[in-house]
């Protein structure tokens, strides 16, 4: 058992016990012994939504003298290690929080945003075009939101907040009866790739906590297990997701304006396909750009990343990356894009869902972290109530958090204003108009409109992302330049700048996984009926893995080998890929998958864009992955 740490806790390690030297043995979660420690609140996920809500808690322990215990279990090495964004952020969330940022002389947010345009581009030529109102407001500042979310957690801790680096959230842990959540199993260290437990072996932590956050970013791996155990989204839209790919580039002193802010649209998309690109100048001479394609896409044979790299030969970025300039960092990320339709339900019985877990980018400002910090502080004030008002010496079966009203406080902010005004632009790309047709509408609405009209456009069919994807034999292939380095260069130099590192010998993280749920699938998010360690029905054998490659590699050309911004996934030649043994080099037509997880810069695209929704995305141990510092 942990001690129960105040003040200022000690920092948390991972050597928590011994255990004796042992036989590799394989590893058993039913038949383990797992060190607990009971805390207040319970926070998955150090980014903008997790950290505001722990120094909120803080505040409120302050305001009204009533101590509260915070954890915030983040699964990156570092605070920020694994956070990454345009961005350019609107400080109204952030002002609320801390009034008082201006004055603290290690803030990050060091470049205000001084103009704003959106262009047009073509394939040799680019036009600036009227942006819609929410997109040109001032007062924002161009940021690095991994500098800015480590910045926060260094405040966090100063209150008094615990915040364990390394400490990946893998399971929720449920009262006996399954009807709610009493914390977080962190995942287990030390299992070597076949899930034996080599002599360093450590089984994770129970945090049982009266009240447990969900700030995991979007397409949370816990976050989903909640959605469809609690049914959070019943009568609720699916989802939906863009991905998000960057660069960040010390460029050319001639060719940096600090604070000019640009979107472009048009090339090097089809008209067929959603998503845009910036170029935003940061501070100390740096220019962070990149490309957002909705994951809607039709072409099993696009390549975000060769998209980008293509879209860095226009003559704009060319100029922009000439001269003495040098591109410094990498990453990718899935972001919501469903809006306010998408939004689940947010509270569950013990918990809740905040930030980018529930989904609340505004998708026409292309600006997410405000409400997403705002959605963390209303989480924060209903927590405090609902520990405040628990009799229970520690947390309890008996008494489940009730945190509806975190619900209907965020109905009555302006994070729901903010949603409702831009609710029909980014689904109005999937009606009968077409995309060009929601390019017209989206400018009529946020110009003219502003949310005012009496219809709300819904998804009816339920189509997730991956029901958007055609087969290979319905589409043209797609031709890419060849690469011009330094300007544009292959995959794995990009992968280098990322700084991604797992321990090749643990259990592969993505899994090639059948439910048996009817009418689920890996990326679904329905209900989920069994309760316990174990909360899901799977099947990850060579049949499996079989259909998997039959169906991808013949029917999507390998979606995920040219999808992935990481080149984790590979359709190699395998000659007995039919007649293996070993599930892992099970294949067909003599092709089989490799998974090199170890490049894994956890972006989730495989889970969301996979056609066969048959990749599962679960946690590593914590600290592996990217080591962003400056996205």
């Amino acid at each position: 058992m942990l001690l129960r740490w105040r003040g200022r806790p000690a920092r948390l390690v991972r050597a928590l016990h011994t255990t004796p030297r042992r036989s590799r043995e394989l590893f058993d979660p039913t038949n383990v012994e797992r060190p607990t420690d009971d805390v207040d609140v319970c926070i998955v996920g150090a980014g903008p939504a997790g950290l505001s809500a722990a120094i909120r808690l803080k505040q409120l322990e302050q305001e009204k003298g009533r101590e509260i215990r915070v954890v915030v279990l983040e699964k990156g090495a570092e605070v920020g290690s694994h956070i990454l964004s345009g961005a350019v952020l609107e400080p109204r969330a952030l002002n609320e929080l801390l009034p008082d940022w201006h004055d603290r002389s290690d803030h990050p947010l060091k470049q205000p945003t001084t103009s704003t345009q959106m262009r047009l581009l073509t394939k040799n030529s680019s036009f600036r075009i009227p942006q819609p109102p929410q997109m040109a407001k001032m007062g924002t500042y161009v940021i690095s939101l991994s500098r800015v979310t480590a910045w926060l957690g260094s405040i966090a801790e100063e209150m008094g907040v615990e915040v364990y680096p390394g400490f990946a959230g893998a399971g929720l842990v449920y009262s006996s009866d399954g009807r709610s959540v009493l914390g977080v199993r962190t995942n287990e260290v030390g299992l070597d790739r076949q899930g034996r437990m080599k002599d360093s072996f450590e089984p994770g932590m129970e945090f049982r906590a009266r009240v447990t956050l969900l700030a995991e970013g979007a397409h949370g791996s816990l976050s989903k297990e909640a959605i469809r155990r609690f049914k959070l989204r019943e009568g609720r839209d699916p989802q939906t997701y863009g991905l998000g790919l960057k660069e960040v580039w010390r460029v050319d002193p001639s060719k940096h304006e600090p604070g000019k802010v640009v979107h472009t649209m048009g090339w090097p998309l089809d008209l067929h396909t959603y998503g845009g690109g910036w170029a935003y100048h940061m501070a100390d001479g740096l220019v962070t750009l990149g490309l957002v394609i909705g994951l809607d896409y039709a072409n099993p044979y696009l390549s975000p990343y060769r998209e980008l790299q293509r879209m860095k030969h226009h003559p704009y970025f060319r100029d922009l990356l000439s001269g003495d300039s040098t591109r410094i960092a990498y990453g990718a990320r899935v972001l919501n894009e469903g809006g306010l339709q998408s939004v689940p339900k947010l509270n569950f019985p013990g918990g809740a869902l905040i930030g980018c877990s529930a989904g609340f980018v505004n998708v026409a400002k292309i600006k997410g972290t405000h409400n997403a910090m705002k959605s963390g502080m209303l989480a924060a004030e209903a927590a405090f109530d609902v520990v405040a008002s628990q009799t229970s010496e520690s947390p309890s079966e008996e008494e489940p958090a009730d945190m509806s009203a975190y619900e209907t406080s965020l109905r009555n902010s302006w994070v729901h204003e903010d949603l409702y005004e831009v609710r029909n632009l980014r689904p109005s790309f999937n009606t009968p108009l077409g995309v060009i047709g929601g390019v017209m509408y989206s400018g009529i609405d946020s110009l003219l409109l502003r949310g005012r009209t009496p219809w709300t456009f819904r998804n009816k069919l339920g189509k997730s992302d991956a029901a958007h994807t055609r087969r290979a034999s319905e589409c043209k292939p797609i031709e890419y330049p060849p690469f011009e380095p330094p300007l544009s260069t292959d995959l794995l130099t990009s992968v280098t700048l990322t700084g991604t590192n797992h321990a090749e010998d643990q259990p592969v993280h993505l899994r090639v996984r059948k439910y048996l749920t009817e009418g689920e699938h890996a990326g679904a998010e329905g209900e989920q009926p069994e309760k316990g360690l174990t909360t899901e029905r799977y099947v990850e054998d060579a049949d499996v893995r079989r259909e998997h490659v039959r169906l991808n590699v013949d029917e999507y050309a390998g979606l995920l080998g040219r999808g992935c911004p990481a080149q984790v996934y590979e359709y190699v030649d395998a000659e007995d890929a039919e007649t293996a043994t070993q599930v892992e080099n099970v294949g067909w037509g003599g092709k089989k998958l490799v998974i090199n997880s170890q490049n894994c810069i956890h972006c989730k695209f495989c889970d969301v864009k996979v056609p066969t929704q048959d990749i599962t995305w679960t946690v590593p141990e914590g600290g592996g992955g990217p080591k962003y510092t400056v996205t």
